[in-house]
Protein backbone atom coordinates (compact mmCIF):
# COMPACT_ATOMS: atom_id res chain seq x y z
CA UNK A 1 0.00 0.00 0.00
CA UNK A 2 0.93 3.39 -0.70
CA UNK A 3 -0.20 6.43 0.48
CA UNK A 4 -0.36 9.38 -1.50
CA UNK A 5 -1.33 13.11 -0.92
CA UNK A 6 -3.43 14.53 -4.10
CA UNK A 7 -3.41 18.00 -4.28
CA UNK A 8 -5.70 19.48 -6.82
CA UNK A 9 -4.68 22.52 -8.48
CA UNK A 10 -7.63 25.49 -8.29
CA UNK A 11 -10.46 24.61 -6.72
CA UNK A 12 -12.69 26.22 -4.29
CA UNK A 13 -11.23 29.13 -5.38
CA UNK A 14 -14.53 31.74 -4.92
CA UNK A 15 -16.95 30.32 -7.16
CA UNK A 16 -14.28 28.82 -9.51
CA UNK A 17 -14.33 24.86 -9.37
CA UNK A 18 -16.35 23.99 -6.74
CA UNK A 19 -16.52 20.40 -4.83
CA UNK A 20 -17.11 19.53 -1.80
CA UNK A 21 -14.89 17.59 -0.01
CA UNK A 22 -17.55 14.51 1.03
CA UNK A 23 -17.96 14.15 -3.02
CA UNK A 24 -14.35 13.74 -3.47
CA UNK A 25 -14.01 11.72 -0.73
CA UNK A 26 -16.52 9.31 -2.31
CA UNK A 27 -15.43 9.87 -5.70
CA UNK A 28 -11.97 8.60 -4.24
CA UNK A 29 -13.28 5.31 -2.22
CA UNK A 30 -15.12 4.62 -5.08
CA UNK A 31 -11.99 4.16 -7.05
CA UNK A 32 -10.52 1.45 -4.78
CA UNK A 33 -8.77 3.65 -2.52
CA UNK A 34 -8.47 3.44 1.03
CA UNK A 35 -8.37 5.54 4.27
CA UNK A 36 -9.76 8.48 2.33
CA UNK A 37 -9.49 11.81 4.11
CA UNK A 38 -9.51 15.65 3.00
CA UNK A 39 -8.29 18.40 4.75
CA UNK A 40 -9.43 22.19 4.40
CA UNK A 41 -12.21 22.36 1.42
CA UNK A 42 -9.14 23.25 -1.13
CA UNK A 43 -8.65 20.11 -2.59
CA UNK A 44 -6.58 18.36 0.12
CA UNK A 45 -6.87 14.21 -0.30
CA UNK A 46 -5.05 11.62 1.42
CA UNK A 47 -5.45 8.27 0.93
CA UNK A 48 -4.26 4.56 0.72
CA UNK A 49 -3.97 2.28 -2.42
CA UNK A 50 -3.00 -0.97 -3.97
CA UNK A 51 -2.01 0.67 -7.65
CA UNK A 52 2.01 0.85 -8.25
CA UNK A 53 2.21 3.60 -11.06
CA UNK A 54 1.27 7.01 -9.58
CA UNK A 55 0.74 8.13 -13.48
CA UNK A 56 -2.27 6.27 -13.34
CA UNK A 57 -3.46 7.09 -9.91
CA UNK A 58 -3.52 11.19 -10.71
CA UNK A 59 -5.21 10.37 -14.07
CA UNK A 60 -7.65 8.10 -12.92
CA UNK A 61 -8.59 10.79 -10.42
CA UNK A 62 -8.37 13.20 -12.84
CA UNK A 63 -10.61 11.66 -15.40
CA UNK A 64 -13.32 10.77 -12.71
CA UNK A 65 -13.31 14.15 -11.43
CA UNK A 66 -14.22 15.55 -15.05
CA UNK A 67 -16.90 12.73 -16.36
CA UNK A 68 -18.39 12.09 -13.21
CA UNK A 69 -18.65 15.58 -11.58
CA UNK A 70 -17.79 17.86 -14.13
CA UNK A 71 -14.51 19.35 -12.76
CA UNK A 72 -11.93 19.54 -14.44
CA UNK A 73 -8.66 19.57 -13.22
CA UNK A 74 -5.13 18.66 -12.49
CA UNK A 75 -3.82 16.16 -9.63
CA UNK A 76 -0.67 16.29 -8.24
CA UNK A 77 0.48 13.69 -6.42
CA UNK A 78 3.54 13.07 -3.40
CA UNK A 79 3.66 9.85 -1.49
CA UNK A 80 3.29 10.76 2.54
CA UNK A 81 7.86 10.60 2.31
CA UNK A 82 7.83 13.01 -0.21
CA UNK A 83 5.56 15.67 1.68
CA UNK A 84 8.13 14.53 4.70
CA UNK A 85 11.51 15.50 2.22
CA UNK A 86 9.83 18.45 1.38
CA UNK A 87 9.66 19.63 5.30
CA UNK A 88 12.74 18.28 5.93
CA UNK A 89 13.98 19.86 2.86
CA UNK A 90 12.75 23.36 3.76
CA UNK A 91 15.21 26.00 3.26
CA UNK A 92 14.55 28.39 5.54
CA UNK A 93 13.48 28.32 9.36
CA UNK A 94 9.93 28.70 9.03
CA UNK A 95 8.73 31.53 12.10
CA UNK A 96 5.65 31.96 10.52
CA UNK A 97 3.62 29.35 8.64
CA UNK A 98 1.46 31.50 6.58
CA UNK A 99 4.42 33.24 5.40
CA UNK A 100 6.01 29.98 3.87
CA UNK A 101 4.67 28.24 0.87
CA UNK A 102 5.27 24.92 -1.55
CA UNK A 103 4.40 24.78 -5.23
CA UNK A 104 4.58 21.27 -6.18
CA UNK A 105 5.03 20.78 -9.81
CA UNK A 106 3.73 17.66 -11.58
CA UNK A 107 6.87 17.15 -13.84
CA UNK A 108 10.41 18.66 -13.88
CA UNK A 109 10.66 21.99 -15.63
CA UNK A 110 12.46 22.36 -18.59
CA UNK A 111 16.19 23.15 -18.31
CA UNK A 112 16.88 27.21 -18.12
CA UNK A 113 13.29 27.54 -16.87
CA UNK A 114 14.41 30.62 -14.70
CA UNK A 115 17.11 32.42 -16.92
CA UNK A 116 16.61 35.95 -16.84
CA UNK A 117 14.07 35.78 -14.10
CA UNK A 118 15.48 38.55 -11.46
CA UNK A 119 14.40 37.17 -8.25
CA UNK A 120 16.36 39.94 -6.33
CA UNK A 121 13.89 42.16 -8.05
CA UNK A 122 10.84 40.54 -6.15
CA UNK A 123 12.82 41.67 -2.73
CA UNK A 124 11.52 40.53 0.55
CA UNK A 125 10.09 37.53 -1.44
CA UNK A 126 12.48 34.68 -1.68
CA UNK A 127 12.04 31.72 -3.15
CA UNK A 128 14.04 28.12 -3.44
CA UNK A 129 13.90 25.74 -6.60
CA UNK A 130 13.93 21.78 -5.08
CA UNK A 131 13.28 19.42 -7.92
CA UNK A 132 9.79 19.38 -8.07
CA UNK A 133 9.01 21.45 -5.46
CA UNK A 134 9.39 25.29 -5.07
CA UNK A 135 9.94 26.80 -1.64
CA UNK A 136 8.66 30.27 -0.99
CA UNK A 137 8.76 32.79 1.55
CA UNK A 138 6.72 35.63 1.38
CA UNK A 139 6.69 38.12 4.62
CA UNK A 140 4.08 40.35 3.07
CA UNK A 141 1.66 37.19 2.88
CA UNK A 142 0.21 35.03 -0.58
CA UNK A 143 -2.27 37.27 -1.26
CA UNK A 144 -0.25 39.92 -2.70
CA UNK A 145 2.77 37.79 -3.60
CA UNK A 146 4.13 38.70 -7.03
CA UNK A 147 6.94 36.19 -7.36
CA UNK A 148 4.79 33.00 -7.04
CA UNK A 149 3.16 34.00 -10.24
CA UNK A 150 6.52 35.34 -12.38
CA UNK A 151 7.81 31.67 -11.62
CA UNK A 152 4.25 29.99 -12.55
CA UNK A 153 4.11 31.63 -15.97
CA UNK A 154 7.75 29.92 -17.00
CA UNK A 155 6.62 27.00 -15.93
CA UNK A 156 5.50 24.49 -18.56
CA UNK A 157 3.67 21.91 -16.13
CA UNK A 158 0.74 21.82 -13.81
CA UNK A 159 1.47 23.01 -10.59
CA UNK A 160 -0.34 24.11 -7.46
CA UNK A 161 0.50 25.93 -3.83
CA UNK A 162 0.18 25.16 -0.41
CA UNK A 163 1.11 27.38 2.93
CA UNK A 164 3.70 25.94 5.82
CA UNK A 165 0.64 24.80 7.87
CA UNK A 166 -0.90 23.02 5.08
CA UNK A 167 1.58 21.28 4.06
CA UNK A 168 2.66 20.13 7.33
CA UNK A 169 -0.60 18.96 8.19
CA UNK A 170 -0.85 17.07 4.81
CA UNK A 171 2.08 15.10 5.91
Amino acid sequence: MTRYVALLRAVNLGSHKKIAMPDLRELCASLGHSDVRTYLQSGNLVFSTTEPAAEKVAHDLEEALATRLGLTTEVILRTTDQMRAVIDGCPIEVNDPTKVSVLFLRDTPAPGWLDGLDTASFTPEQMWAAGLDIYFHLPNGTGRAKLPPAVGRRLKTPATMRNWRTVTNLA
